[in-house]
């Protein structure tokens, strides 16, 4: 069992990392804000701002083909998948996806971004990057206002062990949403109020985007690393997320 102060019971803005985290502060919350920057929230978003209806899924193997073709979903393949095809289907590279025809369906698994979101209960859930902090703000402002307790869970990577690797562009991309909104007066966590005072967008002499530039991904870093071009809010449902 966590510890109370582990899931930061009695703060109505709150911050902890993970699936393990995430699911401590998003205990007696309302909403839980996902965030995943290189790359599933920040894929999330240009998909649903293009109008695909996008179906995480927490695993890169042939369940996650299962899945997609239960859900009549094109399966998103990974990076180097579909830099070694001709015509490639929808990838995780957020430039690829950018670039590709917008589908009606879409299946993204993932390791961390999507594995928190299926370990979250109870809550709404929203998908937030460095592309859409602004319309996520523009969302939570008036449900923080009503009172509304908000868990922003910056999903991390992953050592080789499979060990939670915390990942700053993650804890950037939280802290760009909450520098947006006016907490005036709110109990906000101390782990909250950290990543509100810290952001920024470099992103790319961090240590996920020199690891993606050295195998080609350059591009993805750039578009991640974009401030408030989509004006999108992922919300979870029943069937996927789409559009809040």
């Amino acid at each position: 069992m966590i510890d109370p102060a582990h899931g930061q019971a009695g703060f109505q803005v709150r911050l902890d990392w993970g699936p393990t985290g995430g699911a401590a502060v998003a205990t007696g919350a309302d909403v839980a804000v996902v965030v995943d920057v290189l790359s599933f929230t920040t894929t999330l978003s240009i998909a649903v701002a293009q109008g695909t209806r996008v179906h995480p899924f927490p695993w890169k193997d042939a369940r996650a083909a299962d899945f997609a073709a239960e859900k009549h979903a094109v399966l998103a393949v990974g990076r180097l998948v579909a830099r070694g095809l001709v015509d490639p289907p929808p990838s995780l590279s957020p430039a690829q996806l950018l670039g590709a025809a917008p589908v009606e369906r879409l299946v993204l698994p993932s390791p961390n971004g999507s594995t928190i979101c299926a370990a979250l209960e109870g809550v709404v859930v929203v998908g937030a990057s460095l592309r859409n902090r602004g319309a996520v703000a523009r969302w939570l402002q008036p449900r923080i206002d009503e009172g509304a307790v908000v868990a922003f869970v910056p999903a991390g990577e992953r050592w080789p062990d499979g060990s939670l690797r915390p990942a700053l562009e993650d804890l950037w991309g939280a802290g760009a949403v909450l520098a947006a909104l006016d907490l005036a007066g709110r109990d906000v966590s101390p782990e909250a109020r950290h990543a509100s005072s810290s952001y920024s967008t470099e992103l790319v002499d961090l240590a996920s985007g020199r690891e993606l530039a050295a195998i080609g991904y350059a591009a993805d870093v750039t578009v991640a690393a974009h401030l408030d071009v989509d004006d999108v809010v992922p919300v979870l449902g029943d069937d996927g997320f789409v559009a809040g």
